[in-house]
C-alpha cells in the first residue's frame, strides 16, 4: 500500500513539470491499478494480520484497486475535453491525483475518526471537477446541492463518533469484539426512542452519499452538469463510499442494535428503487436517465446490507463493483453520443446505429449488463440478493422483483430509443470511434463480465 501512496504523490508532486505528459500520468495510474489488483489477489491467497492505522482486506482492497482502475478510465475518457482543448491539464490531473489518494486513504483507514474525515474530504476535489469543467452555468446550483446534502447529513453523524469514541476510548475498526461489547453497552443505557434516533443519524450521512430514494436529488443535478470524468468518479467510486460505510457500521458498530428503525429504512430503500425505476421512463436526458437506474441499483445493494446476512453482504460488494463499473461506463458512452451530436437529449440522439454501428454495439452490451444478463457479476449479486430480503421479508420480494424486470425494460428502452430510428439532419453520417475510447469501453466491458471467474473476492471477504 506504501508503494501505492508513493505513486500517487509523485504523480501530484510532478504535476508542474513540464516533461510530464498527459500519457506518461496515464501510465502511472495503470501502474497503480495493476499493483491494487496485485495486493488483492494477495491477500485473497494469504491473511494477513490487522495493522492499527491500515484496514485491509477484501472489501476496502476491491474498493481500491476499483478507484485506480475507474481513475485510469478518467484519464482516457477526458482526452477531448480536457487535453485536446488544453483546458488546464495540470489542475484536472491534480484533481484526479488527490481525490485517488483520498479514496484510497478512506478505504484503507481502520480509525472511525479518520475515515470520516477522508469521506467528506472526497467531496473538495469533486466539487472542483464539477465547478471547473462542468458544461451549464447549472453547474454552480448542481455543486450546492451536493454539499449541502452530504454535510448536513454527515455533521451529526461526526457528534455520535465522537461521542462513541470518548466512551470506547479507542476510535479503531478492527477491535471487533470489545467494540461490540462496549457498543451493546453504550445503547443498553438509552431509552429505546433515543436508540433509534441515534441509529437514523448515524445512517443518514451513507443513505445520503449512497444515495437512497427522497435524499437524490443531489445525484441527477451534479451528474447532468458534471464532466464525463465527474460523472465516472461520482458513479464508479463516490457513491460506493456509502455503502461502504454501512457495511464497516454494521460489520463492527450496529450489529447489536438492531431497531425498528433498520426494518422502516429497509422496505423504504426497496420501494423508492421501484419509484426511481418508472421514473426513468419519464427522463429526456441521456445522463439523467443513468442517474435514475444509479438510484435503483444502489437502493437493491442497501437491501443486501440492510437484511444483515452474509449472502446480502457479499451481494452488496459485488452489486458495488458491478455498478462502478457498468454506471461508468454507461456515462462515457452518453459522453460519446454528446461529441457526436452535440445534445444528450434522447429526443435528438437518435440512428446511432446508423451513424455509427460500434457505439451501437458498446451500447447495447452495456445495456445488457445493466439488466444483470449473465456472464457479469452483477447477476451474481441479484442472485445472493434475493434470497436475502425473502428471508427478511416475503412481502418485500414484490418491489424487488418488479424492480428487477423495469430494469431490463428501461434499459432496453434507453438502446432502443438512441439506437433506433431516423437520425438528426445535422448529424454526420460518417462517424467513427477513435481507438482509444473502444479501449476505454473494452477495459469497462472485461473486469464486470470477468470477475464472476473469480467469485471469492465478492464472497470471502468476511472472516
Amino acid at each position: 500500500m506504501l508503494e501505492l501512496l508513493l505513486l500517487n504523490i509523485s504523480l501530484l508532486i510532478n504535476l508542474k513539470q513540464n516533461h510530464l505528459s498527459w500519457y506518461l500520468r496515464l501510465w502511472g495510474l495503470i501502474i497503480g491499478s495493476f499493483l491494487c489488483l496485485l495486493i488483492l489477489w494477495s491477500h485473497s491467497l494469504s491473511k494477513t494480520a490487522p495493522s492499527e492505522w491500515f484496514l485491509l482486506d477484501g472489501l476496502s482492497s476491491s474498493l481500491v484497486a476499483l478507484t485506480w482502475w475507474i481513475s485510469m478510465l478518467m484519464i482516457m475518457a477526458s482526452q477531448e475535453s480536457v487535453k485536446a482543448k488544453s483546458n488546464k491539464i495540470n489542475l484536472f490531473s491534480a484533481c484526479i491525483c488527490s481525490l485517488n489518494i483520498i479514496l484510497m486513504l478512506t478505504f484503507f483507514s481502520a480509525s472511525i475518526l479518520w475515515f470520516y474525515v477522508f469521506f467528506e474530504a472526497s467531496l473538495i476535489p469533486t466539487l472542483i471537477l464539477i465547478l471547473g469543467w462542468g458544461y451549464q452555468p447549472e453547474r454552480l446550483q448542481a455543486g450546492m446541492y451536493m454539499m449541502l446534502y452530504t454535510i448536513t447529513a454527515s455533521l451529526p453523524l461526526l457528534a455520535l463518533i465522537l461521542l462513541m469514541t470518548e466512551t470506547m476510548m479507542s476510535s479503531s475498526f478492527i477491535l471487533k469484539a470489545s467494540l461490540e461489547m462496549t457498543t451493546s453497552n453504550f445503547f443498553s443505557m438509552m431509552p429505546k426512542t433515543l436508540k433509534e434516533i441515534i441509529t437514523l443519524v448515524a445512517l443518514a450521512a451513507f443513505l445520503v452519499k449512497l444515495p437512497m430514494f427522497s435524499v437524490h436529488l443531489w445525484l441527477p443535478k451534479a451528474h447532468v452538469e458534471a464532466p464525463v470524468a465527474g460523472s465516472m468518479i461520482l458513479a464508479g467510486i463516490l457513491l460506493k463510499l456509502g455503502g461502504y460505510g454501512l457495511l464497516r457500521m454494521y460489520q463492527y458498530l450496529f450489529l447489536t442494535n438492531i431497531s425498528p428503525v433498520k426494518d422502516i429504512i429497509f422496505s423504504f430503500a426497496l420501494w423508492g428503487g421501484l419509484i426511481t425505476s418508472i421514473i426513468c421512463f419519464r427522463q429526456i436526458d441521456l445522463k439523467s436517465l443513468i442517474a435514475y437506474s444509479s438510484v435503483g441499483h444502489m437502493s437493491l445493494m442497501l437491501a443486501g446490507v440492510f437484511s444483515n446476512s452474509s449472502w446480502g453482504w457479499h451481494a452488496a460488494l459485488g452489486m458495488m463493483l458491478a455498478h462502478g463499473l457498468c454506471s461508468s461506463a454507461m456515462f462515457a458512452l452518453a459522453n460519446y453520443n454528446y461529441q457526436k451530436t452535440g445534445t444528450r437529449s434522447m429526443i435528438m440522439n437518435k440512428g446511432m446505429l446508423l451513424l455509427c454501428p460500434a457505439i451501437s454495439m458498446w451500447w447495447f452490451m452495456f445495456c445488457v449488463v445493466n439488466m444483470a444478463a449473465p456472464p457479469s457479476i452483477n447477476l451474481l449479486s441479484e442472485i445472493l440478493v434475493f434470497p436475502s430480503i425473502l428471508f427478511s421479508s416475503q412481502w418485500l420480494i414484490i418491489p424487488v422483483m418488479m424492480m428487477s424486470f423495469l430494469a431490463a425494460v428501461y434499459s432496453l428502452y434507453l438502446y432502443v430509443s438512441t439506437q433506433h430510428g431516423s437520425f438528426p439532419k445535422f448529424s454526420s453520417s460518417f462517424m467513427s470511434m477513435k481507438s482509444t475510447s473502444l479501449l476505454l469501453l473494452l477495459c469497462h466491458y472485461i473486469p464486470v463480465n470477468l470477475m464472476i471467474m473469480k467469485a471469492d473476492v465478492i464472497c470471502a471477504w468476511m472472516n
